[in-house]
């Protein structure tokens, strides 16, 4: 069929919507057993850190594999309070490219040395080849991101580590209960961060934790997250106030306590999405690490450009389909618009540009996978992407 008739089909050009109720990208929705938490703690007046915080600390390290867990204000916090436990000034860091800004910033705010890697074409985590190559005498440390809820090649950073003496930070801010070899992420590496922002997996609203194996490791962390406290007002280092509310706490111990049944209907959501997209041309699933569980934070389809029509000196065909999708009421979001070294605050001449990191911000869209869906919305996002790419495909 020519591609003008199917294009005219498109609600973006007049025609009928798939999904005229709309198919929402994100839904966060606290229950009644969270608010309940939350007004326990505000009827108590400890508002504070306290034993809700020291619950889900307890919770959360038994669920992810590690020793410990601390606790944090959010999840840039955590980055930050890992990196001063494990990096010093000036040290030059590996971190990936292609992940959210924090990764980056907070080895800058530490004042040390991002080193770019490119991201792996399949599994858009840090490529283990590009940083084995990358390794100076100056390197000291690893920071690799947990992306989407897919585990990183643990196996490969685990080996580069002990080949060059590099501690190891995990960012599992969008990975909460993801496993690698049968294993909790947590089980993992000298550190391990996390976010609890209002959209992912579970969340405190806001809130972080930090998971380390390390005794020393956590006691270092526990003092930073508190003014550098060795006892109560005796302070032996500089630290910061980086405490969870209690309030917060109350409601991430319930979140957690259902975050199995979250993620297993995420991952059946993305199940149905994997044998929809296996049977669109140009449109490829997201690809899991080998002996890693995915647990579907978010949902990137891949586009591949040659496969379809672009309009002359236009936009990406990936935002040309992130609009069409959106105008049959799927909702869509591109995570990210730009590689790390293509934001300006980075952007200097010389930096170099990873490539596959750069082709990834043309060609990455996430569409909505979270547990909220129905099997109605699941079968209009797949319906929705492949109008739309039909219409568009060369």
């Amino acid at each position: 069929m020519p591609t003008t008739t199917t294009t005219s089909s498109l609600a973006i050009n007049g025609g009928t919507q798939v999904a005229p109720d709309g198919v929402p990208m994100i839904a966060v929705k606290i229950d009644q057993a969270q608010i309940d938490a939350a007004v326990e703690v505000m009827q108590s007046g400890m508002l504070a850190q306290g034993k809700n915080v020291a619950a889900l600390e307890e919770s959360y390290a038994k669920m992810s594999g590690a020793t410990h867990a601390i606790a944090c204000a959010n999840g840039t916090c955590a980055l930050q309070l890992a990196y001063e436990a494990l990096i010093e000034p000036g040290d030059d860091v590996l971190v990936p490219a292609w992940s959210y800004i924090a990764t980056a910033s907070m080895i800058v705010a530490r004042g040390a040395n991002p080193i770019w890697v490119d991201a792996d074409p399949h599994t858009y985590c840090i490529d283990m080849n590009d940083a084995a190559s990358k390794v100076t005498p100056s390197t000291t440390a690893i920071a690799a991101t947990h992306l989407y809820g897919n585990p990183v090649d643990i196996r490969a950073v685990e080996r580069l580590a002990i080949d060059h003496g590099l501690a190891v930070i995990y960012d599992a801010a969008q990975s909460h209960g993801a496993t690698y070899d049968s294993k909790g992420v947590g089980a993992f590496g000298d550190a391990v961060t996390y976010s609890f922002y209002a959209t992912k997996n579970m969340t405190t609203g806001e809130g972080g934790l930090v998971s380390t194996n390390d005794e020393v490791t956590d006691q270092t962390l526990r003092s930073l997250r508190s003014h550098g406290e060795a006892e109560k007002y005796v302070h032996d280092r500089i630290g910061y106030n980086y405490r969870m509310s209690d309030l917060e706490g109350a409601i991430g111990r319930i979140q957690l306590a259902s975050l199995e049944e979250v993620t297993a209907q995420r991952q059946a959501n993305a199940r149905a999405l994997d044998n929809a997209v296996a049977d669109m041309e140009g449109v490829h699933a997201p690809t899991v690490t080998d002996n890693a569980e995915h647990v579907y934070h978010l949902y990137p389809v891949r586009f591949d450009p040659e496969a379809f029509i672009t309009p002359e000196d236009g936009p990406p065909i990936r935002d040309v389909i992130a609009d069409a999708l959106r105008a049959e009421g799927v909702g869509c979001a591109v995570h990210y618009p730009m590689s790390l070294t293509r934001q300006p605050v980075f952007d200097r001449p010389g930096t170099e540009h990873p490539s596959v990191a750069d082709s990834l911000a043309q060609t990455l869209l996430c569409i909505p996978v979270h547990q909220h869906l129905t099997e109605q919305h699941v079968a209009l996002t797949a319906e929705a992407l492949n109008k739309v790419t039909n219409a568009y495909r060369a």
